[in-house]
């Protein structure tokens, strides 16, 4: 197993792909917990996944919430290796005036200030351990801006570009940071993203720009997760890899 006594943090893992990528993580051996703003979510993963998992209650826009999850974790299973920032939110696919500044603000704490509070949080704590990783979940839509999502667009550019720096200045303490970029995915913000009911006719639409006709899965992104999560990727860190079908060709 991939993941064999290794202690995983998974944001946004009561649904999408943060279920997906905290089930995969437990079955290559990983002890698993599970932080979502959902707390019953996160709860009935966990007690699907059995006694390697927990869950916590986290919002990940909020420092004492971020702090907590490491009490939690180290209460729980007595060390983190890994943290997976996959918690994410969007704004509804439509022209870039018509988003107000709270959807905004949310977008931007979710996404964005939510990694500044995991390095705030987890890079003390790897420095003191030797060593960790951080796998952060951004999007082709950062790699890829197209209208209608342009603050979201923004809020996942800067998840890349703050990952690559991060990369570049924790790599001497030897904590290693990369980013997955996957393209849609039949997830709960799928109409939030197409900005239009999920459809056959509005699912064809957007299919039709990937190459290889079908959108992401959670477990597609769980398993570039387990790689870069995983010692085959030791010597990987500020790599970005799309997880996309083309998309991004």
């Amino acid at each position: 197993m991939r993941l064999q006594d290794q202690v995983a943090i998974v944001t946004g893992a009561g649904s999408g792909f943060g279920e997906g990528i905290a089930e995969r993580f437990a079955r290559e051996g990983a002890r698993v917990v599970l932080a979502d703003i959902d707390e019953a979510a996160a709860k009935r993963v966990a007690e699907r996944i059995g006694a390697n998992a927990v869950a916590v209650r986290t919002d990940v826009s909020k420092a004492a919430d971020m702090d907590a999850l490491l009490e939690s974790a180290l209460g729980a299973f007595g060390a983190v290796h890994v943290v997976v920032n996959n918690a994410g939110t969007t704004h509804r696919n439509r022209p870039m005036l018509e988003v107000d500044e709270r959807e905004f603000d949310r977008v931007y704490a979710v996404n964005v200030k939510s990694i500044f509070l995991s390095a705030k949080t987890f890079v003390p704590y790897f420095r003191r351990q030797g060593g960790g990783a951080f796998v952060n979940i951004a999007s082709t839509a950062g790699v890829r801006p197209r209208p209608g999502l342009t603050w979201y667009n923004g809020s996942k550019g800067a998840v890349i570009t703050t990952s690559r720096s991060m990369a570049a200045e924790l790599g001497p303490d030897q904590i290693r940071v990369n980013v997955v970029n996957p393209v849609i995915g039949a997830t709960g913000l799928l109409t939030e993203f197409m900005g239009v009911g999920d459809t056959p006719e509005n699912r064809k639409r957007f299919l039709a720009t990937i190459p290889l006709g079908r959108f992401s899965t959670p477990e597609d992104i769980a398993s570039a997760c387990v790689y870069f999560a995983s010692r085959e990727a030791a010597f990987v860190t500020g790599a970005c890899l799309e997880v996309d079908g083309g998309r991004c060709v």
